[in-house]
């Protein structure tokens, strides 16, 4: 009989902060399948008793132990998420099955890096499998110490304690009469039974049958709680026998402790009204192995931010993330974290400790609902190795140690973001200063979510000059085109982020600055530690943390071979771009500075065709005058030394902000007042910098582009606009006006604009998201968001037919004109200008003299039949490959 107690404390088995178990990154403990508990996040590597009591069951693999209390609670202790699949490699056991044990002693020693790299997840459960004899009255929450702090208390509930496990011949002994009977329906045995009870003797059915385990592992903690489930949908009372030994489906301990391994014979006997479907129920979940749930990855691929094909579609190898190249090469060098650590708070506040404190608890509120959306986005993907990361950053962001130490700070006058970075200082200092791979990840995680408060807090990282080292590969959520406006380009050999897509501005200026550049990691990418060796393979879309000295050998060797290719196109830059059979195609650069436009003179570049204006107008308290924007202009046509321009007027909006423009808030800043649509509410704007355009000399270097046009009227009217300012600067001689086709409407009416405008210029960047319904900065659609979809140049074809009735040329200013793989395919659709970034435009002018017109034309009608960009990929390599 079991002694009946008023409360049971259990003491934290490992040291570690606290991790709901709804937020543990396993379904089954997740959904207390296994019983209700908690779970933890270890900082060392033995686990300890968290009370006095019997081992019970020993894993076989040595990976879970449960110990069961003299008042008959039964505590399961289960170390890593899937860690059965390891067959006890790493993990050391300290005792032994029916072995007494008293609070702290050593259980299970584990070695946390081997299991770290082979596992989803090192997230410890504690689990209380008789729930219904005890219930957890309170949880701990926070940092825990081993064998010191208190975990969780459990009261009875007053119902007894089930037996774990009973002997074939007690079971017997209980029946006093039995029928056997077969069910042709099922193919199962049923026997009907008259049953001894205490007080009644009455009729009951029971069913049996064998079966073979299917799950991985065995009868581990997954299978035996999901049979648990099945079982508790019916009255019968359900049995698992193995071994000479018999256990209920009430204990998950007794079915541990049968020590069934895979593919072993057990058999189920069901007693009970509904034995036949409570036998089936449980045997659906013994016989079906749900690899979705188990199934092994390697660490890159339990973190990474969602499933995503990179350019080569090779599987990823260890230490290894995927993402999409935003600029193409190879580099090699240490991570260092751009923004991360040099964001600095002011010390003393500004408003009143009341505020402050305020502030602080709304960040942390923000945070903590984007890092829960990461964990339901990961455990909807089934990535639960990301799930677990950033659950546990949920846990250290409510730690009552750090927000406590903050709040005290801000009693005494400093502002909420000071508090939060001293606070966090004080924990990853003491955590630095341990020699531990664990302790320094957990301080990683801390330094993670400083950064993410006091982002939320309104902070950012001041874009100055920064020392780094020799070659440094610059890490960033994501880059703001200032962040690398003054970058010492010597120094850097590669940029990654976790957010972002391929056609963010940041990723259009490393372009133009020629430094290789991944985008759209994810969240994992902040888990690989400052400093870290890594190699950023961007054509191949991979990221190698901690590469071998041969994968560093490789790298280097790649990138010296891509550099002296790019040495060759050098030298013939200069020269004119044509097919092999003397189809002309000009090669112009995209632009913003009179830096760029020496640069793009520098490569060989044909002309400008593509200036944008948007940096006259940002980092400024107020628009720029007439004569600023003629003076600025006039500076870069000098610089072209007679090559033409095309000048795009000001197109600000969706992710391009001015501070000094009060426009009205808008839920879909992509599809709202932008381009030229911005003249409805602030028609100075447009018209100051129409004037400065047309006072550019000498008269025909300068070709004005109007964005986001999508019918005709705005483009007449604009039209008219530009030849009044024309007459009143007593200028006869014609400007050429064009029109940029960044939207679908555009496109579909080429005819109409060609009719009126005198070129038109492709934006690729901005058609494909509009065509797609795909935002072009959202990271997880960024690999999806490809500019070579057959829909996207089927109107791109549109647009060179429509143009043909009028004897227009069309160019393509988008990503998609320096794509190599695009190239080819873009000249066979009728593109006769290809505006690239200015160190593109060798490798660009090369790509196009190795092509054959003829052979672009019929490949390009072809890719408009195919499905999806992936095979116009595809089919584009095979007949060019790339170098």
């Amino acid at each position: 009989m079991n002694r009946q107690v008023k409360e049971i404390e259990l003491l934290a088995p490992l040291t570690g902060p606290v991790v709901p178990i709804e937020d543990v990154p396993d379904p089954v403990f997740a959904g207390k399948l296994f019983g209700d508990g908690i779970g933890l996040d270890p900082l060392d590597n033995i686990l300890v008793a968290p009370c006095d009591g019997t081992i019970s069951h020993l894993a076989r693999t040595s990976h879970a132990v449960t110990i069961t209390t003299g008042e008959g609670a039964e505590v399961l202790l289960h170390v890593g998420i899937d860690t059965v699949e390891l067959k006890g490699e790493g993990f050391t056991p300290k005792v032994k099955e029916g072995e007494r044990v008293v609070a702290g002693q050593a259980l299970i020693e584990f070695d946390p890096d081997y299991v770290a790299r082979r596992a989803h997840s090192l997230v410890t459960v504690v689990a209380i499998a008789n729930g219904d004899a005890f219930q957890i009255a309170r949880r701990g929450s926070g940092m825990m110490q081993s064998g010191r702090t208190l975990l969780l208390t459990l009261v009875s509930t007053g119902h007894p304690a089930v037996s774990p496990t009973a002997s074939d011949a007690e079971r017997a002994a209980a029946i006093a009469s039995t029928t056997t009977v077969s069910d042709p329906a099922t193919g199962f045995t049923m026997t009907e039974s008259t049953v001894a009870v205490a007080t009644q003797v009455g009729a009951a059915a029971e069913a049996r049958a064998d079966v073979t385990l299917a799950h991985k592992g065995g009868l581990h903690a997954r299978p035996a709680a999901r049979a648990r489930e099945a079982a508790r949908k019916f009255a019968s009372k359900v049995e698992l026998h193995y071994g000479g030994k018999a256990a209920s489906l009430n204990s998950i301990v007794g079915l541990l402790g049968l020590g069934a391994g895979e593919g072993a014979n057990v058999t189920v006997v069901a007693t009970g009204h509904d034995a036949h479907e409570a036998l089936a129920a449980v045997i659906a979940e013994l016989e079906h192995d749900a690899p979705a749930e188990h199934e092994q990855q390697s660490p890159a691929q339990a973190v990474s931010p969602a499933p995503r094909t990179a350019a080569t579609s090779r599987p990823l190898e260890p230490n290894t993330l995927a993402g999409v190249a935003a600029s193409p090469g190879v580099g090699v060098g240490t991570l260092v974290r751009w923004d991360d650590g040099d964001i600095t708070p002011p010390e003393l506040a500004t408003g009143t400790p009341a505020s402050e404190s305020r502030a602080l608890d709304k960040a942390l509120a923000v945070v903590d609902d984007e890092l829960k959306s990461t964990v339901h986005q990961a455990s909807q993907r089934g990535a639960v190795g990301e799930a677990g990361i950033f659950a546990v950053h949920r846990v250290l962001l409510e730690d009552p140690a750090l927000v406590d130490a903050a709040r005290d700070l801000i009693s005494l006058g400093k502002s909420a973001g000071f508090a939060w970075r001293e606070s966090i200082g004080a924990q990853t200092a003491m955590l630095g200063s341990l020699d531990d791979t664990l302790l320094s990840e957990r301080a990683a995680d801390l330094r993670d979510i400083e950064k993410r408060v006091l982002r939320a807090l309104g902070l950012s990282s001041p874009s100055r000059a920064r020392d780094l080292p020799n070659e440094a590969v610059l890490c960033a959520d994501e880059f703001t085109p200032s962040d690398l406006s003054g970058l010492d380009t010597s120094r850097v050999t590669g940029l990654v982020t976790a957010r972002g897509g391929a056609t963010t501005h940041a990723a259009i200026i490393a372009r133009q600055l020629g430094i290789p550049a991944l985008v759209a990691i994810g969240d994992a990418l902040h888990a690989i530690p400052d400093g870290t060796m890594v190699v950023v393979d961007a054509s191949a879309g991979r990221l190698e943390y901690a590469p071998t000295t041969l994968d560093i050998d490789r790298a280097r060797a790649e990138r010296a071979r891509l550099a002296s290719v790019r040495e060759q196109n050098r030298k013939t830059s200069q020269l004119a771009a044509q097919t092999t059979d003397g189809h002309a195609v000009e090669i112009a650069a995209n632009i913003a500075t009179v830096n760029d436009a020496q640069v793009a003179v520098d490569n060989g570049a044909d002309a400008v065709g593509l200036l944008r204006t948007e940096l006259m107008f940002i980092h400024r308290p107020t628009a720029p005058t007439a004569a600023e924007h003629a003076e600025s202009y006039q500076s870069i046509v000098t610089a072209l030394q007679g090559r033409t321009a095309i000048i795009r007027t000001l197109d600000v909006g969706a992710d391009k902000e001015v501070d000094y423009l009060t426009l009205p808030p808008e839920p879909n800043p992509a599809l709202g007042l932008r381009g030229i649509r911005l003249a409805q509410v602030r028609p100075d704007l447009l018209e100051d910098q129409l004037r400065g355009l047309v006072a550019v000399q000498p008269y025909g270097t300068v070709r004005i582009l109007l964005p986001m046009v999508t019918d005709v009227n705005e483009l007449i009217r604009l039209r008219a606009r530009i030849d009044e300012l024309q007459r009143e600067m007593g200028r006869t001689d014609p400007i050429e006006v064009g029109v940029m086709i960044e939207v679908p409407s555009a496109a579909l009416l080429a005819d109409q604009l060609a009719r009126y405008a005198d070129f038109l210029s492709i934006g690729t960047n901005d058609l494909t998201q509009y065509t797609l319904a795909m935002d072009r900065m959202q990271a997880q659609l960024a690999d999806q968001a490809d500019g070579l979809h057959p829909a996207v140049l089927r109107l791109i074809a549109a647009t060179t037919q429509g143009a043909a009735k009028y004897g227009r040329w069309v160019g393509v200013c988008g990503a998609l004109a320096g794509d190599p793989v695009a190239v080819p395919l873009l000249v066979g659709l009728g593109v006769t200008e290809l505006s690239v970034d200015p160190v593109s435009v060798p490798a660009i002018k090369a790509r196009v003299r190795s092509l054959d017109y003829q052979l672009c034309r019929q490949r390009a009608q072809d890719a408009l039949a195919l499905e999806s960009a992936q095979a116009v990929r595809a089919a584009s390599r095979e007949v060019w490959p790339l170098d």
